[in-house]
């Protein structure tokens, strides 16, 4: 068997994935067949804290609480990027134009746009920035380019996502206040299928993979649970308990999936801890789907 560890290679899978579904069945049709995942034994061994996971692939698609709200944390950045792209490829936005960076633009964790005050960045170093290092002032920044959060909003609501609930920037949103700032696992799962597969992303798609692809964040969470010789393109998110990752995976023989994990974690519970239930998600779901 082949393993996709080249980027040209991953990026011509996506590729070969998309004209696939093209010609067969829609670009937002559930899989062929479901099947059943229980997650309450690895719930019950972290003191009750509550799992929220879908897994789609060719040969099944596996959700356990898929339904469920969970706050979603950084993971919004992936779809931020893709909004983003979308205005780039409709010329109403350019990577290459510069946005100046403020002292007021800082909030914490901005490991590429605190050196940057004083200065600019592109919109696509911006991108780049909030998806690969999630820092959140790039996050913000290019929220208000967008126009604000009702033009944020509008974009979930324009690519068919009525679920997805915005209601506060960062650092806020990775404070669970209600619904505020939540969405479900299998909301993001449809997502990604209309962005990966169905072309949403539209001509920058490849771009977005790239730094999904590269980012060296959540090595313990998708990342540890799938076989060796796998890739992993994601998007993590993390609060004060509150623990996820998103993303495409690419098995050795450059099949795709689709994946969306989240955990409600018990205050008493280690980051790395938080980690590995859903690393142990993850190798829940690709068993009941024959993985094992």
């Amino acid at each position: 068997m082949k393993t996709i560890t080249d980027r040209r290679a991953i990026l011509a899978a996506l590729g070969a994935t998309a004209a696939v579904s093209a010609c067969g069945r829609g670009a937002v049709d559930g899989p062929a067949s479901d099947v059943g995942l229980d997650l309450s034994a690895l719930e019950a061994r972290h003191a009750g804290g509550r799992i929220g996971f879908r897994l789609q692939g060719p040969s099944g698609d596996v959700g356990w609480r898929a339904e469920e709200r969970f706050l979603y944390c950084s993971t919004f950045k992936l779809f931020l990027a893709a909004a983003t792209l979308n205005r780039v490829d409709r010329g109403e936005e350019r990577l290459d134009r510069a946005v100046p960076i403020t002292a007021e633009d800082i909030t914490p964790h901005a490991p590429a746009t605190e050196p940057a005050v004083g200065s600019t960045l592109t919109i696509e170093t911006l991108c780049q920035a909030a998806v690969e290092v999630s820092d959140n002032p790039a996050a913000n920044i290019l929220i208000r380019e967008l126009s604000g959060l009702d033009a944020w909003r509008g974009w979930y609501r324009s690519i068919g996502d009525e679920t997805t609930r915005v209601d506060r920037l960062e650092t806020e949103l990775n404070t669970p206040d209600g619904d505020k700032d939540t969405t479900t696992p299998a909301q993001v799962v449809r997502n990604l299928q209309r962005l990966f597969v169905g072309g949403g992303v539209g001509a920058h798609r490849d771009l977005l993979t790239q730094w999904l692809t590269d980012t060296p964040t959540g090595a313990g969470r998708i990342k540890a649970g799938v076989p060796a010789g796998w890739t992993v393109a994601h998007k993590t998110g993390t609060g004060e308990g509150p623990t996820g990752d998103i993303g495409l995976i690419w098995n050795a023989d450059g099949g795709l999936m689709l994946v969306a994990a989240y955990y409600d974690a018990p205050e008493a519970t280690t980051p790395e801890q938080r980690d590995a239930v859903i690393a142990d998600a993850m190798r829940a779901g690709l068993g009941a789907l024959g993985h094992g």
